[in-house]
């Protein structure tokens, strides 16, 4: 989302104050929420952790969407660039046995793609058996992580792909630019799909949790 001019400062407010703490601590099923800012301007971007799809279809999540307070449509009907995708977990390597160092990363860089059905297998083995462990050997990434998108809002991708990143620098690195570089990333890379929306993001705040022991 990016809120109006002016209106950042209202917009973070709600969104850390009142939007986030409802969903996580209030629906049965959120985990946590980690927040984000581009660097490129106040576009802002939540990644909620779940205990899976169904969350979504509980009745207290859908009342609280279909019914929200005064704040929340108010705050909702002012911002632009609204982008909303759900996925199931394809596949999470880490650089160390750590996951919540790497769900607390400084930089997330997110890639969306549409891959054609009869492409997404050789998709998937390239992501899982190639490029997920050259990209973890490299410095400065903690992790990788691949998601089959099962909802979305606006446009139709098939593929989520979030890189967990010690800084922006990760992404220079020879390593990092060995995974791009193979075999099978050029006869991906060459076809005209691969083609994905990517944006780079900075960490706003630490992670929200659900009150009690930290999801695993």
């Amino acid at each position: 989302m990016t809120p109006p001019d002016g209106g950042e400062d209202t917009f973070n407010a709600w969104y850390d104050g009142h939007h986030t703490p409802s969903h996580v601590e209030g629906v049965p099923g959120f985990l946590s929420a980690m927040r984000y800012q581009s660097p490129a301007g106040p576009h802002y971007l939540a990644v909620y952790e779940l205990d899976g799809v169904e969350t979504l279809d509980s009745d207290e999540y859908r009342s609280r969407k279909y019914t929200p307070d005064d704040i929340t449509r108010e705050t909702l009907n002012n911002v632009s660039g609204f982008t909303r995708y759900i996925g199931n977990e394809g596949y999470f390597a880490v650089a160390d046995d750590d996951i919540r160092t790497v769900l607390d990363a400084p930089v997330l860089w997110c890639q969306l793609f549409s891959v054609p059905m009869e492409t997404r297998a050789a998709f998937d083995s390239w992501f899982d058996e190639e490029y997920a462990p050259l990209a973890i050997a490299s410095d400065g990434f903690l992790g990788v992580r691949r998601y089959d998108i099962v909802d979305w809002d606006p446009e139709p991708h098939t593929h989520l792909i979030l890189n967990y990143l010690e800084s922006g620098d990760a992404m220079e690195a020879s390593a990092f630019q060995n995974a791009r570089s193979t075999e099978r990333y050029r006869d991906l890379a060459g076809q005209p799909w691969f083609q994905p929306t990517s944006v780079l993001y900075c960490r706003r705040r630490t992670r929200f949790l659900k009150s009690g022991p930290a999801p695993d």
